[in-house]
């Protein structure tokens, strides 16, 4: 898709929007303007509802041959918007108006609201990759879902169900630490058995186990530092703390994976540290493009930032670059970073 105004005359763009998301009237405006400064066709707004948060309307869009569809809302409407675009070559463009904006965050898009719309308009074309979770619910029903960030059972799912939504609405970010706290209580982890790759099945027992295309959790915490969204392969992280310690130790290797964080955005390219993703006894990491769990027990279940119900088992699959995001333009223009080491699995 070309940045050049000449080019994009003939250009369409659809806005799926969430209504009780910021102000509509004033999206409205910003993009109309938006389209018209730079020679795209008036917009056609389509607003996501309770019963569809956005991939009916996305893919109506898709397939009317508009160009660019944009998702204006919250983590829900933008995983359902991409899900609807994803393995098309419509592009999604990203209007973050919710409380995490996970995606937004995680690929270093614009947080700002008139920004993000001028970003859609003058920005480029990049791919990532999309991620397929098939649940199996525990009356035998499935369910197949994609996501962009991450998904998982335990602490993260326990925090989205255990956040106030008013909290959300008041606090932000801090809601999702009261979240976090009230997942933590009881302690309890959960068994599974679990095959990488086509692996060998092993047993283990997690407090958390958390699937990443993206690596950063609310509040920019790098879960899973070495994540990229275009790399081909997510990332895992389970999460076996013992007590009191054992949390103290992953909040420690947390704040680590912080410190480095800031340290390369301040930094050179050259200088910059990687490979932050280290096992201890309480965070232990793999990558791969496969991964098949079956839970001793249902256990909640969520994919970016949603909570989607109990599962018995499930299955995480990759479809590399098979979705296209409008970014910035870079300045200065970044170079390739350098290729990661091959899939590694973590001990059982």
């Amino acid at each position: 898709m070309s940045t050049n105004d000449s080019a994009d005359s003939d250009r369409r763009v659809a806005v799926v929007y969430n209504p009780v998301k910021g102000d509509p009237e004033d999206l409205k405006r910003l993009v109309a303007d938006a389209a018209a400064e730079h020679g795209w066709h008036a917009p056609l707004f389509l607003e996501t509802s309770v019963e569809d948060p956005g991939f009916g309307p996305a893919q109506r869009a898709a397939e009317d041959g508009h160009d660019m569809v944009l998702a204006a809302g919250g983590d829900g409407t933008v995983r359902a918007v991409a899900a609807a675009l994803h393995g098309t070559d419509v592009a999604l463009g990203v209007i973050p108006a919710g409380t995490g904006n996970l995606l937004a965050r995680n690929l270093k898009l614009p947080l700002d609201i008139p920004e993000a719309v001028q970003a859609a308009f003058t920005g480029q074309d990049t791919r990532i990759d999309v991620c397929t979770a098939l649940l199996t619910r525990p009356d035998g029903e499935s369910e197949e879902l994609d996501f962009v960030v991450m998904a998982g059972i335990g602490v993260d799912a326990g925090m989205i169900v255990n956040t106030d939504e008013d909290l959300k609405k008041r606090v932000k970010f801090l809601a999702y630490a009261v979240g976090i706290a009230k997942s933590l209580t009881g302690g309890r982890r959960v068994r599974l058995t679990w095959r990488l790759d086509g692996g060998p099945a092993r047993r283990t027992r997690v407090h958390s186990l958390i699937v990443g295309n993206c690596g950063d959790l609310v509040g920019s915490i790098p879960l899973l530092p070495d994540a990229v969204a275009n790399d081909g392969h997510f990332d895992i992280v389970s999460l076996r703390p013992t007590g009191l310690p054992g949390w103290l130790q992953i909040a420690g290797q947390l704040a680590l994976h912080m410190g480095r964080k800031v340290r390369n955005r301040l930094a050179r390219r050259d200088e910059q540290v990687t490979g932050g993703a280290n096992d201890s006894d309480t965070l232990r990491y793999a990558t791969g493009t496969r991964l098949e769990v079956t839970l001793a027990h249902p256990e909640v279940f969520e994919v970016d930032g949603d909570e989607v119900g109990e599962v018995s088992s499930f299955t995480v699959t990759m479809e590399p670059g098979s979705l296209v995001v409008r970014e910035p333009v870079p300045e200065p223009p970044t170079e390739p970073g350098e290729p990661r080491p091959g899939t590694r699995a973590f001990d059982s």
